[in-house]
């Protein structure tokens, strides 16, 4: 199941409320605020601080 990017919309990160961005390829919601990765099961984001893995940026 493919993910619905309308949800973009309405869905934010759960720790600071920020906007999330989608990343097609890695399948996961991103908030670069919080350098937080939320991942996306079967077209559902799992919007659980507890599930986000950290992100680290490459210049």
């Amino acid at each position: 199941m493919a993910f619905d990017k309308k949800l973009l919309d309405i869905v934010a990160c759960p720790v600071c409320k920020g906007k999330l961005e989608y990343d097609k390829t890695a399948q996961q919601l991103i908030c670069k605020a919080d350098k937080l990765a939320y991942p996306i099961t079967e077209g559902i984001p799992v919007l659980l601080e507890n599930r986000a893995t950290p992100i680290t940026e490459t210049v």
